[in-house]
């Protein structure tokens, strides 16, 4: 016989309930698990500013790591191609600025 997981109460304004059982109901799964996936995004989003933080040290404190990284990187996934950039249908529209001739302010627009 499967036991039921332990519950317990936590106090939230009315608003907060309300907006949760809102969610729930367009969802239609219950309030806890809108609770749950809420705390799961948050998680991840906190996982990954983790990694953004500890990736701007290393290439702040340790610029020949980071190089290191980006070329371990290039050879494990390939060079990155401008189509990861934008969106494969603005390619050969758009001239970037490392691409543009110094003297030519216009150089973004196509002729």
């Amino acid at each position: 016989m499967a036991m039921k997981p332990k519950a317990t109460t936590i106090r939230v304004s009315v608003k907060t309930r309300d907006r949760i059982a809102a969610l729930a109901k367009k969802a239609g799964e219950p309030m806890t698990a809108i609770i749950d996936q809420a705390i799961r995004e948050m998680e991840r989003k906190q996982r990954w500013q983790r990694v953004a933080e500890q990736m701007e040290q290393t290439q702040r404190e340790d610029p020949r790591a980071w190089a290191d990284y980006l070329a371990e990187s290039e050879l494990v996934q390939g060079p990155s191609t401008r189509s990861t950039r934008i969106a494969p249908e603005w390619e050969g529209l758009i001239t970037f600025p490392e691409e543009r001739d110094e003297g030519d302010p216009g150089g973004d627009l196509v002729r």
